[in-house]
């Protein structure tokens, strides 16, 4: 009885698989899926009904399309045998008896009585399996990493060991499909059975990724943070996303060889958020401070100090006040905030008859008020709308 059935079953499945077949993308595809199967169109707005084909079995003659941003790999009792990359329509042509077909020119002796028999023999299954499988060749999105501890690394600007706690995503291409699908992907997917999905939280294959990213974080952060070309600045992490993804990108290969063994390469990083510990936070406080007063920005700030003091001299003690603060200066305007006057030669001693030095003018007297106002225009510590309010005070207009 046991034969009749194969029998039965060989013929049956050998007239079902002579239709030729139309495959493509499958329907409700997640954005972030890798690699997943072709599948049959069995129907077409209704009309058609080829839903009854040989799992494993593509018909000569069939046609597959391959949409843009995708490559396709076919596969034949688990090797490879094409690939394309070029988006289109592609005609599937294979040497196999199964898929021999009347329909792609096969005579009726070679496209049905052959195919019975090698049924036969294998219980009413079909000889050889095939398969095709599309490949994403785009960027995949979504992938996360995060620390649940401070990672620390060796900083050259801040020239101390600096910790932080970071989480963030990256996209990732797969940039050679065929040692991917050898190396990296399971026999359910290569069988045309499953969607391969990084960010699957039931992939095991996504978690060993996502473990050998964060295990390469702080030589990444080293490597980004130690490079004269990008200024070695740990505030610049957040605002290259393209040149951290190098640096993560090199030390993952470094250390787990992505590109070469997988055919993997991270592209690009977005840092969500980076939280230093106390010690670097302090450290980054005490860099701010001695940036902002360096150079000319700090003489600048300076400037605004002493003229915002002035201002409230004049302010709250009238023009005396600004007498005040340019005595207070020693007299020597600007000069003498950015470097020392030069000191003027001693005076021959009076002789005893000598007159009396004059008085110093009085504070209220309007000409010595206008005179300092003027110097410290002239040296740019006050404005013009200063010195013209110092004048009308002094002359009570």
């Amino acid at each position: 009885m046991g034969l009749f059935q194969a029998v039965t079953g060989a013929i049956g499945g050998t007239l079902t698989d002579q239709w030729l077949d139309f495959f493509g993308v499958p329907d409700g595809l997640s954005p972030t899926a890798a690699l997943f199967p072709a599948v049959r169109k069995g129907e077409n707005a209704g009309r058609g009904g080829n839903d009854k084909a040989s799992d494993g079995i593509i018909t000569n003659g069939s046609k597959i399309i391959v949409p843009e941003g995708y490559g396709l790999v076919l596969i034949q009792d688990g090797a490879f045998t094409g690939f394309a990359a070029e988006p289109g329509g592609y005609i599937w042509d294979s040497e196999e008896a199964a898929s021999q077909s009347v329909f792609s020119g096969g005579g009726l002796v070679d496209s049905l009585i052959k195919q019975s028999w090698e049924r036969f023999k294998f219980g009413g299954r079909p000889a050889a399996q095939q398969t095709a499988i599309y490949v994403s060749l785009k960027e995949l999105p979504n992938n996360k990493f995060g620390t649940q501890s401070e990672i620390y690394w060796d900083d050259a600007f801040l020239n101390t060991q600096v910790g932080a706690i970071t989480r963030g995503t990256y996209t990732m291409r797969i940039t050679d499909p065929l040692t991917f699908i050898r190396n990296f992907v399971s026999a359910g997917v290569i069988s045309g059975h499953e969607v391969f999905d990084f960010t699957d939280i039931d992939n095991p294959a996504g978690e060993q990724l996502f473990n050998e990213v964060v295990g390469s974080l702080a030589p990444a952060f080293s490597m980004y943070t130690n490079d004269p070309a990008k200024g070695n600045r740990i505030a610049r992490l957040q605002q290259d996303s393209i040149g951290f993804a190098h640096s993560l990108s090199a030390a993952v290969e470094e250390n787990y060889r992505w590109r070469t063994d997988r055919g993997l390469e991270i592209v690009k990083t977005a840092i969500i958020s980076i939280e230093y510990d106390e010690n670097t936070r302090e450290i980054l406080k005490n860099v701010q401070r001695a940036d902002a007063l360096s150079g000319s920005r700090g003489n600048s700030n300076l400037q605004a100090s002493v003229a915002a003091g002035i201002e409230a001299a004049g302010e709250n003690a009238g023009p005396g006040g600004l007498i005040g603060m340019g005595m207070a200066t020693g007299g020597m305007g600007v000069g003498g905030l950015q470097q020392p006057a030069t000191s003027a030669p001693a005076a021959a001693p009076a002789a005893p008859d000598a007159p009396a030095a004059p008085a110093a003018p009085a504070a209220g007297d309007p000409v010595a008020v206008l005179k300092r106002a003027k110097d410290m225009l002239d040296a740019g510590l006050i404005t013009q709308e200063d010195y013209d309010a110092a004048k009308a005070k002094a002359l009570g207009l």
